[in-house]
């Protein structure tokens, strides 16, 4: 991938949360929510971010917003650090990227109004300085965001509550699309939506990347969302990416033996090909993230472990064109 192609460029990410107990809440512990995640994502391509529940996906995108401050690692955002940004440097960067949260509720502010909820994102940069947009050209931008995302603008003083959970997922992509940003991490946005609504907003997400040149980390736990909204999929598992490829490729020839079960749980809406597909059942339970291993994070649950995989942790390596994996199956222990 070209360097000036990249437009967020991950290394090494970590985020660990203290657990503190006893009378002086002493550090006892971490929980290792993110430890060690690498990858990249290009001007205008999506990056689907898959995993199970309680893997992280959520933790990284936080990370790289800085909306957690990360225990270590990079996160280049057009080449600058944002892990050692300054507070305006920072400030700078979050114009150029923007969040779409999971909650479509829990996300906007219950005594503001839609338009308001819009605009806030402007106001706050016009205060700082950042953008200069008056107050008649800031209720134009929120009348043309609600009418593009499937709003009527003459909703723009209603509260959150007056809305359908995919309304105010509308509303929450406009907010997101008020400063014109080139990123935008979508953290599971169409989760608590039913799948008739899911459809509407992935194929405006797909739209809007057409018309304004968008790139998006997607993460999402639903594979199909994941195979139709993705370039390149990246597969979690227990803080630590294990496998990143194009989209259709990785469908077709998943290698790292947890994405081959993950796939395998996915249901296919055929009887025939259903009946006739060997199901992988994972064995044991996902281990707890507040340790550290010094081998591979799946081991315990790999069908396929070799005596290498408990004591050392393989790299994500690229196996062939575009194709990388984090498995001693494919390359050799150093």
């Amino acid at each position: 991938m070209n360097k000036t192609d990249l437009l967020l460029d991950v290394r090494n990410l970590k985020m660990h949360f203290p657990v503190k107990s006893g009378f002086l809440s002493k550090e006892k512990n971490y929980i290792y929510a993110v430890d060690g995640v690498d990858f990249s994502i290009k001007r205008g391509e999506t990056l689907g971010l898959v995993g199970e529940s309680g893997c992280g996906k959520s933790t990284t995108a936080r990370a790289i917003s800085q909306l957690y401050k990360p225990t270590g690692g990079e996160v280049f955002l057009k080449g600058k650090d944002l892990m050692k940004a300054s507070a305006s440097e920072l400030m700078e960067a979050r114009k150029n990227m923007q969040m779409v949260f999971q909650d479509p509720y829990a996300s906007l502010n219950p005594r503001m109004t839609s338009g308001d909820i819009i605009a806030e994102p402007i106001r706050i940069f016009q205060k700082r300085g950042l953008v200069n947009m008056g107050k008649d050209a800031t209720n134009e931008r929120v009348e043309q965001l609600m009418e593009r995302v499937g709003l009527s603008r003459f909703f723009k003083n209603r509260y959150p509550h007056e809305f359908s959970g995919g309304q105010r997922q509308r509303i929450g992509i406009a907010r997101a699309l008020a400063l014109q940003p080139e990123l935008i991490l979508c953290d599971e946005p169409v989760s608590a939506l039913d799948v008739s609504i899911q459809s509407q907003i992935l194929n405006l997400f797909k739209d809007l990347q057409q018309e304004f040149g968008l790139t998006y980390l997607f993460i999402a736990h639903d594979l199909a969302v994941i195979k139709y909204i993705s370039d390149r999929v990246a597969v979690m598992y227990l803080g630590l990416i294990v496998e990143i490829s194009g989209a259709k490729d990785l469908y077709k020839n998943p290698k790292h033996p947890y994405t081959q079960a993950l796939l395998s749980a996915a249901p296919i809406p055929d009887p025939k090909v259903e009946a006739q597909r060997r199901r992988i059942i994972l064995t044991g339970d996902v281990p707890s993230p507040d340790k550290q291993r010094p081998g591979c994070y799946f081991y315990d649950r790999c069908s396929k472990r070799m005596d290498v995989c408990k004591v050392q942790r393989p790299k994500l390596k690229e196996t062939e064109d575009g194709h990388q994996v984090a498995c001693f199956l494919y390359h050799k222990p150093e």
